[in-house]
């Protein structure tokens, strides 16, 4: 692969995973500000929003070839 793809391959990849954390940073708190509501859902919303979160940040820190 050429380097310029290989530049916005990283670059998209780096913009996907701040998106996904901030998504899932978003998540957990409305997900625990409002476990009221969600009674029984709210472990399975948490779980999910921490998948988010991590997944997020492991999509940041990874390094490419």
């Amino acid at each position: 692969m050429s380097e310029i793809g290989t530049f916005w391959t990283n670059v998209i990849e780096k913009f996907f995973g701040l998106l996904l954390s901030i998504i899932g940073a978003l998540l957990v708190y409305y997900t625990y500000t409002s476990s009221a509501v969600l009674g029984v859902f709210t472990s399975l919303f948490g779980f999910l929003s921490v998948l988010f979160l991590l997944v997020g940040l492991f999509l940041v820190t990874v390094k490419a070839e």
